[in-house]
């Protein structure tokens, strides 16, 4: 079975060719076609047999004149949790201030990964 995907990992955006077979809990591949370098090899594998992203979105902030600030995952997590993350995440509030970098939820849905502020919001009156 043939399976294709264009690689995400660098800028050459390689179109990846996939022979494998389908078994009943993944798909095992066997080979990989048109990669540049390795990393689309295990762009390749990783994407076919346990997908996983970086969730980027918002997060609700109290007490500052900034109403959302932008967060990350600061790991991935699996594809298959992504929507019911970002239901967790659109209940979560912060209160200001929040700097870059600080942890707002520290273990998104037990999978151990925090997500962290990508901004700083200032309180609306600092001391």
């Amino acid at each position: 079975m043939k399976k294709y995907l264009t690689c995400i990992l660098c800028p050459m955006g390689c179109s990846l060719e996939i022979e494998g077979e389908q078994t009943d809990c993944c798909f095992e591949v066997s080979s990989v076609k048109g990669n540049s370098c390795n990393r689309g090899i295990e762009y390749a594998k990783k994407e076919l047999t346990a997908p996983t992203r970086t969730l980027t979105t918002t997060i609700a902030v109290t007490g500052s004149s900034i109403k959302l600030v932008p967060v990350k995952t600061a790991e991935e997590i699996p594809k298959d949790m992504l929507l019911t993350a970002m239901e967790v995440i659109r209940r979560a509030k912060c209160s200001a201030p929040v700097k870059c970098g600080d942890v707002l939820i520290f273990d998104l849905l037990g999978t151990g990964v925090r997500v962290v502020a990508c901004a700083d919001a200032p309180p609306l009156f600092p001391c």
